[in-house]
């Protein structure tokens, strides 16, 4: 997306149209599960994160663990430069290798509270590193965690070069002559140090032990730095890096606290939507992120489905907002859902902070931070279960929390929906890309085959609605949909064209 551009549509197109759609191919997939084997739930996926370079990837899971991977296809590999040219025209693709893993959360029991607290991990964030070492936060619903993970050099010994066949002899068992205050013996005939004299140049046998390392191994160890606790009252649901590398934020059902990453004691809080009366009490904070480039600026979601864009810069408790973000609702159209599907799950800037993409139960929608009368382009993604929110709120199907994320140059959006599916659509300006991927080792099993219908509507600031097509293999009204198998977690790699998401405890991951 071009920040200084005065397009409200997305990214920007260059000239030439949109950019041809993405054919999407399996990479690689890791704890994949055979035909018919059980999921363990403290294996289930439930955060990923990308570090900004895109060469590190981590995961947290339902049983607070963190996996780390490392990207190995960027190393050089003995290649020549020439080698490496001729290599050019065939399709390079980020290669991950398992890297650690590290328990980051317990099960906790809060006893004034009577409440178990869950070790589940719910964000992931990576930190700026340092001196060869990672640094990531992970939080679960109470408890935020700063960890440090760094390679220790281990010293394999083989020997001493003292040779053992040269070693004095045992001591006689005879008591060994008196010997004077002053450490000389009493009896002449053993006082040594009075006969002995260091020849020139020293004794040649004399040799200090010497240790012989024969290799010199590498182990991972992490680490934890700083534990930031009792803040907050409800479950923390979103945890944000700011740009100046110092802070973060927290947010829960009902705070913002901004905390210090040197500071674990003492947190501010900078935003509070809760009523002196709880009965009063009409939406939540679903989800918050700082601002990529402006360290004064962050956003946070509404169970409301409404954006509020705020600047640290205007007041020490930022209860009044610069812009508010929503989308008129349209007459006639309420109903008992209406609220429910509207909650925003996930807010994710673009890169240049722009864009914010924001994701609800129905649809994702692109807005302009320069704009805020409305999203600039929305992208239907369940609307086919229309017909089935009662089933869908029988089964707590419909308070599901799908993530969201952008591509790097900000062309492309994408999100997850049931059966493990996902849908990847096109941002740029006439794009019509829209695509339905599947998380296995054949993703566009279940691709759209008919391009998506855009429909301009509204004003003359090129709004958009991307409807695409229904979902394939399922009916139109869902019935074909598994919703047990939801992807609710995927994350898209900083500067290449490369998927990761969570299906179950499976991380699979794909590239254009």
């Amino acid at each position: 997306m071009n920040g200084g551009g005065g397009d409200g549509d997305g990214a920007a197109s260059s000239g030439g149209g949109p950019p041809p759609p993405l054919e999407w191919r399996f990479s690689q997939v890791f704890g994949e599960r055979t035909a018919g084997e059980e999921v363990q739930e403290v294996d289930i996926i439930s955060a990923i994160e990308f570090d900004k370079s895109g060469d590190h990837l981590a995961t947290g899971d339902r049983g607070g663990r963190v996996v780390l991977f490392e990207r190995t296809d960027n190393k050089d590999n003995g290649v020549s430069r020439r080698d490496a040219e001729q290599m050019d025209y065939t399709v390079r693709h980020p290669e991950f290798r398992y890297k650690t893993e590290f328990q980051s959360h317990e099960p906790e029991f809060d006893y004034l509270k009577s409440l178990e607290i869950e070790e589940k991990i719910n964000k992931i964030r990576w930190c700026q590193p340092a001196n060869g070492a990672l640094f990531l936060l992970s939080t679960n619903d109470k408890t935020i965690k700063y960890w440090k993970v760094q390679e220790k050099k281990i010293k394999k010994i083989s020997e001493m070069n003292i040779d053992p066949s040269k070693t004095p002899g045992q001591p006689s068992s005879s008591s060994p002559p008196p010997v004077v205050a002053n450490g000389v013996h009493a009896d002449p005939a053993h006082d040594y140090l009075s006969k002995f004299s260091f020849p020139p140049g020293g004794l040649p046998s004399l040799r200090l032990p010497v240790v012989i390392v024969t290799s010199l191994e590498t182990s991972l160890v992490a680490r934890c730095r700083r534990v930031y606790a009792h803040a907050h009252d409800y479950h923390i649901n979103s945890i944000s890096n700011s740009s100046d590398g110092e802070t973060f934020i927290s947010a829960d059902d009902l705070r913002v606290n901004l905390w210090n990453l040197e500071i674990s004691n003492q947190s501010f809080n900078i935003v509070d939507v809760k009523p002196t009366n709880m009965e009063d009490l009409t939406e939540v904070i679903t989800s918050a992120e700082f601002h990529p480039i402006h360290c004064n600026m962050l956003a946070y979601s509404s169970s409301k489905g409404s954006i509020r864009l705020i600047d640290m810069r205007q007041s020490a408790l930022c209860d009044s907002h610069t812009k508010l973000f929503e989308e008129p609702e349209a007459p006639g159209s309420r109903s008992f859902f209406t609220e429910i599907i509207a909650s925003i799950s996930d807010i994710k800037f673009s890169k240049d902070g722009r864009y914010i993409l924001s994701r609800d139960y129905m649809t994702l929608k692109l807005w302009d931070i320069n704009m805020d009368s409305g999203p600039v382009a929305s992208y239907q993604v369940h609307e086919h279960l229309r017909p089935k929110l009662c089933d869908l709120y029988e089964n707590d199907s419909i308070f599901d929390k799908f993530e969201c994320c952008l591509s790097g140059d900000g062309l492309r959006v994408a999100t997850g929906s049931y059966s493990n599916l996902f849908r990847v659509f096109g941002a740029s300006q006439g794009s019509t890309e829209a695509a339905t991927l599947e998380a296995s080792k054949n993703p566009m099993r279940r691709q759209i085959q008919t391009p998506a219908r855009p429909s301009r509507t509204i004003s003359s600031m090129t709004r958009m609605v991307r409807r695409g097509s229904e979902s394939p293999g399922a009916e139109a009204n869902g019935n074909g949909y598994d919703f047990t198998n939801k992807l609710l977690h995927m994350a898209w790699h900083p500067t290449e064209n490369s998927i990761a998401c969570a299906a179950a405890n499976s991380l699979y991951m794909y590239y254009a």
